[in-house]
């Protein structure tokens, strides 16, 4: 199985549907953002052979050379954005959903109205500028994995019903409905009405605030895609501790100077405690000491009714592989899973006899299956929830599902 993000370049184009005038390029290479530009003329190779097939009523979505995958994808007829991978292992699943998130971030941040009713090229090409810097996180290594499985990257604080009670009271005493706690791009607890939020904004927001550089406090127009894509919100923001952010999605009420430094104190001050445990939780998911088995190297756990997820590739530290090369190795497992074995979404099948027929369970070894040699990867679903490890060669395959099941088990009155 390949190693997705290992070595390779990708480079994402958007352009005009209509003119095939080129609104911008970004590129990375072994995912580090890279200012290497494509030729023109492989530019306007690509986007005239998807617009032929248009023309011939065939949909060109995506292809494949000798070391190189191309997806093509159309938004509202009005804009065109085109992706090329030659990563080892990368999938057109993958590049797919960057294309879909890579749309978000243009909405989120542009709105709709000015990228389906373009007036003016270049304005709108300084417009973008905006969403640079978040459409290059999702082409680099995150840590994060919310732009690939459509679900909220969360964490698990020691002491989340009192920071669910400080929400609520936060939220009813500034009258917001959308009230979050969210560390290093996790949404540690949030509001009702903030999980009610649609796709993507529910998995951009906090992307967004994970990719922008620390600030005190923050005032930002944002559009929803789903939601408002054409009126704008206000996101505000306010810095409790180093990484760790509360969120406010609002209209033209609260004003940010309204929410003076008494009204954090009355509700944020008696839960100073709890909220610095919660720091350290951005890359780990899951508080210190966690009962989990010492052949566990990382973990996604999805509630895909729910659409939130835990993710974390900082267990065992001491033992190979390295933590980028771990989460390569999660993420293609679950493309490979996606794509191929289990279904997307859950949902009662149409006829009994399917139910025999979906998969539960598979399991890949990473290299060699020979003792001591070749990192395991388990697959396991059961109702809405799907999870996924990775182990140590020194994992026995035949107790991989054993594993997997009991570890389920433990992390369900999680999420």
């Amino acid at each position: 199985m390949g190693e997705e993000g290992t070595g390779g370049t990708v480079h994402l184009l958007c352009l005009a549907a209509s003119s095939g005038v080129p609104l911008f390029c970004r590129s990375s290479r072994g995912g580090v953002p890279t200012r290497q530009q494509l030729p023109f003329s492989v530019i306007g190779s690509l986007n005239g052979v998807h617009m032929f097939g248009q023309n011939l009523e065939v949909q060109l979505s995506s292809a494949r050379t000798e070391d190189t995958t191309v997806v093509w994808k159309s938004f509202h007829d009005s804009i065109t954005l085109i992706v090329l991978s030659s990563e080892e292992g990368s999938s057109e699943l993958r590049l797919e959903r960057l294309l879909q998130m890579v749309f978000g971030a243009m909405v989120l941040l542009v709105g709709l109205e000015e990228l389906t009713n373009i007036r003016n090229i270049e304005r709108l090409k300084k417009e973008l500028r905006a969403s640079y810097h978040l459409i290059d996180s999702f082409l680099g290594d995150s840590e994060l994995i919310g732009d690939l499985t459509q679900c909220v990257d969360c964490v698990v604080p020691l002491e989340g019903s009192l920071l669910q009670e400080g929400l609520a009271g936060f939220a009813e005493a500034t009258s917001t409905a959308f009230v979050s706690l969210v560390v290093s791009g996790r949404v540690v607890a949030a509001t009702e009405g903030w999980w009610r939020l649609g796709m993507p904004e529910a998995v951009l927001l906090p992307w967004l605030l994970g990719s922008l550089l620390p600030q005190t406090a923050r005032d930002y127009p944002v559009y929803l895609p789903h939601g408002s894509p054409t009126v704008p919100h206000r996101l505000l923001t306010l810095t409790l501790l180093p990484g760790l952010e509360l969120c406010l999605l609002c209209g033209p009420r609260p004003l940010l100077s309204q929410l003076d430094p008494q009204l954090l104190e009355r509700w944020w001050q008696p839960l100073l405690e709890p909220l610095r445990t919660c720091v350290p939780l951005g890359p780990r998911a899951l508080p210190t000491g966690f009962p989990l088995h010492a052949d566990i190297l990382g973990l996604l756990l999805l509630h895909l009714e729910l659409r939130r997820c835990l993710f974390t590739v900082e267990l065992s530290e001491d033992k190979e592989p390295s933590l980028d090369q771990r989460r390569r190795l999660l993420r293609s497992f679950y493309t490979l899973v996606t794509s191929m074995h289990f279904p997307p979404e859950p949902g009662p099948p149409e006829k009994a006899e399917d139910v025999a027929q979906l998969p539960r369970a598979c399991y890949v070894v990473s290299g060699p299956e020979e003792p001591d040699t070749g990192w395991r990867l388990v697959a396991l679903q059961s109702g809405p929830r799907r999870l996924l490890l990775l182990l140590s060669p020194q994992s026995p395959t035949h107790g991989l599902r054993s594993l997997a099941t009991h570890t389920l088990h433990t992390l369900s009155r999680l999420l």
